[in-house]
């Protein structure tokens, strides 16, 4: 990749954190730990590797992505208003009454982008299962599904069942990203519930498995590429992020997995983005 196209894409990516700490602070809550860290990987999604058309979101032909992790929604708005599918505008809506811009994405807002309600945890990798298995039964349609799911979230029962009938029906046009940031709500994913290791989990459910630095854009969208050429089963990219990442007093704190900053805290971290607090109040 040229020096210059990644040099914006990691603009880009800057921006989708600005608008995570903003969306947040406006609303007075939302989980901004866990969107700060998968804000790389969407800007690789939507940016470079994605087949979608913000014009036509409704795009038969289109890649769906289902972000199993909900409560991470800022950074998937934020993500889809920066690729023109709505007004960036609208971002400051969030969580606010009549908004299309719920805490967790609601596909009955009619918002362009959103593929499923999701948020319920668990459950977001069972949809994509069945949404790849539809994809090969429409005469093997061209399209792929991506999942988006955190390490905490894998704790469920339920992810295990749509693993393994992944891998049982060969979906090789379904691809899980796992944001391994290593926190959840409580506290380590280690001592919670330890899910690790997951690449030998996941290969004796018969997937494909590819480990990549979770905050390298030019890293996830080679890997990505890497996940096209995999045939006869579905692959996983196991992303090693950190929670809050881009905001010091949020990274590796679990503490801001579903907490928003106050207008000290926001400003703090608009500086550390490289915005001026100006940026913060404008409309």
């Amino acid at each position: 990749m040229k020096a210059d196209e990644l040099s914006h894409l990691e603009e880009v990516a800057r921006r989708i954190r600005f608008d995570i700490i903003k969306m947040t602070y406006l609303a007075g809550s939302g989980h901004p730990g866990g969107s700060l860290s998968i804000a790389d990987i969407l800007t690789a999604l939507y940016f470079k590797h994605l087949n979608h058309d913000p014009k036509n979101p409704d795009w038969q032909e289109r890649d769906r992505v289902i972000l199993s992790k909900g409560h991470a929604c800022p950074a998937l708005y934020a993500a889809l208003a920066e690729a023109g599918y709505f007004e960036r505008e609208e971002l400051w809506t969030l969580r606010k009454l009549g908004s299309r811009l719920q805490g967790h994405p609601a596909i009955d807002r009619e918002l362009p982008g959103i593929e499923i309600s999701t948020g319920s945890l668990g459950q977001g990798l069972s949809i994509a299962v069945g949404t790849a298995l539809a994809g090969k039964l429409l005469d093997d349609a061209k399209w792929r599904t991506y999942a988006i799911l955190g390490d905490g979230e894998i704790e469920e029962g339920q992810v295990w069942e749509a693993f393994m009938a992944a891998g049982h029906y060969h979906l090789d046009n379904l691809t899980a990203i796992i944001d391994n940031n290593d926190l959840q709500i409580d506290g380590f994913v280690c001592d919670v519930m330890n899910v690790h290791p997951i690449p030998d989990k996941l290969k004796a459910f018969n997937w494909q498995v590819f480990t990549v630095d979770g905050h390298s854009i030019s890293d996830i969208i080679d890997v990505l590429e890497e996940t096209r050429k995999i045939k006869g089963m579905p692959t996983a990219i196991i992303a090693k992020t950190v929670k809050g990442k881009g905001v010091s007093y949020m990274e590796n704190v679990a503490d801001w997995h579903g907490k928003a900053p106050n207008r000290e805290l926001a400003l703090k971290a608009v500086a550390e983005l490289g915005f001026q607090k100006e940026a913060l109040d404008a409309e």
